[in-house]
């Protein structure tokens, strides 16, 4: 059963029954990029992971990019008609190893809660709203040098509504490698470039872009980004539940949260066996006239955790089938972006969650599924051990309106990435002649 918490209609979000349809293929092309980059042939070293697996989804259905520096991002993407565009069997290949390396077997957006503060309206808006099947059309312009695909969304026909490009990110490194730190005097400087692909859904008033970001040296990003208009029949706000907005303090915009969660399978090195580790930082302040000192512990997650973010804490997913080059597991680091968090539910009370693998735990909150041991990711932390680890992302953001939010509402931005730890051996990205500095500077290894 689907709960949407809303107690006031006249704020009443609608979803048409279509929308419970679950999967459609996106009957599009979506071969990106050029010709691959050679890859060199495999150097000696410790066992290598199994081979990745070809993607399981024909070329209407799959991404594929090659970025600066020669690395190629390749992907399946499929879409859902609750939580929009989902991405599968995503892989990394620099250029220095000779076959891609498996990252993700899935991807996607598992809610975004909507809690007005005034206790009246609180929403589901992935599983409790028309989210999935309204997928936006998108202009040109909206996607330069890029090309929009078409999807046919079931009951709404085709819609332009998916984005593949590249955007540039900056700075990839610089090294400065003169005299003063006894290098060869050259300068070192690189621009960098991701693989974008995104949606826009529209929630009501709301609409949510839906962005994923891969880079060249192995980072994933999601975004999501939400614009659109303020709900016009949401202007009874009161001092400390609202803000003024329009001429004089008549008109109170109701402050409310944006909780958006994610869900991430992850298939390092192709295996969905995987290890979970935390890590925590403590600083020791200095004796006397000495400095201070700080220690890293490691605590191996064996068992299903609710998770908070603290300062100098974070947790990796360890592979279990494969090493880089000089012998060290393969990981994934979670970096997540700022975030408040909503206490007002069970659910929403953690930054990060660890789940064993159950096929019908899919949406952090109102999961539609029965039978599942509850409808939220926190009634599904019970103790089992972890094998097939699933992970929730929880981002929150607090919406206290201004008068700039009118009219379009400028985009407020929330997200996390997860960033390569020991994937390759080396900077994917580093230059030819700076190749044998792995290990102690100045020595090569």
């Amino acid at each position: 059963m689907h709960v949407t918490h809303v107690n006031r209609v006249r704020r009443a979000r609608f979803r048409p029954a279509a929308a419970l349809t679950g999967l459609t293929g996106l009957a599009v092309t979506a071969l990106l990029g050029t010709a691959l980059a050679t890859a060199p042939s495999a150097a000696a070293g410790p066992k290598e992971a199994p081979a990745a697996a070809a993607p399981a989804c024909s070329a209407a259905y799959q991404i594929e990019q090659v970025l600066d520096g020669g690395t190629t991002w390749r992907m399946c993407w499929h879409y859902n008609t609750l939580s929009g565009l989902v991405l599968d069997d995503v892989s990394y290949q620099p250029k220095s190893e000779p076959k891609p390396i498996r990252v993700l077997t899935s991807a996607r957006l598992a809610q975004v809660h909507v809690p007005y503060d005034d206790g009246e309206a609180e929403y589901d808006d992935i599983t409790g709203t028309d989210f999935g099947q309204a997928l936006q059309n998108l202009k040109p312009a909206e996607c330069p040098g890029g090309t929009i695909k078409t999807v046919k969304v079931p009951d709404m026909g085709n819609v332009k509504g998916l984005c593949a490009t590249t955007r540039a990110r900056g700075h990839a490194y610089r090294l400065n490698d003169d005299a003063s730190t006894g290098g060869n005097g050259k300068l070192y400087s690189a621009q960098g470039k991701d693989l974008l692909v995104y949606t826009v859904n529209k929630a009501s008033w709301y609409e949510y872009i839906t962005e994923w970001r891969f880079s060249s040296d192995g980072t994933i990003t999601s975004n999501v980004g939400a614009t659109g208009s303020l709900s016009p029949y949401d202007y009874n706000g009161t001092d400390g539940k609202g803000w003024p907005i329009g001429k004089g303090a008549t008109a109170y915009a109701e402050s409310h949260a944006h909780n958006v969660f994610w869900r991430l399978n992850f298939g390092l090195d192709g295996s969905s066996k995987a290890k979970v580790e935390q890590y925590d930082s403590k600083v020791t302040p200095p004796r006397g006239n000495g400095s201070p000192t700080t220690k890293t512990t490691r605590t191996p997650v064996t068992k299903e955790l609710a998770g908070d973010v603290k300062d100098m804490r974070w947790w990796r997913v360890v592979s279990t089938a494969g090493k880089n080059k000089d012998g060290h597991p393969r990981s994934y680091e979670f970096v997540p972006g700022r975030s408040s968090k909503y206490p007002g539910r069970s659910f929403t009370k953690h930054d990060v969650y660890f789940t064993e693998y159950k096929k019908c735990e899919q949406y952090a909150s109102d999961n539609p599924s029965a039978n599942c041991g509850g409808s939220s990711v926190d009634k599904w932390v019970s103790g089992q051990t972890l094998t097939h680890p699933i992970t929730w992302v929880n981002i929150g953001f607090h919406h206290i309106a201004r008068d700039e939010d009118q009219q379009p509402m400028p985009v407020h931005w929330q997200g996390f990435s997860i960033a390569p730890r020991d994937v390759t051996a080396m900077n994917p990205l580093t230059p030819a002649d700076l190749a044998g500095q792995n290990g102690v500077p100045g020595n090569g290894s």
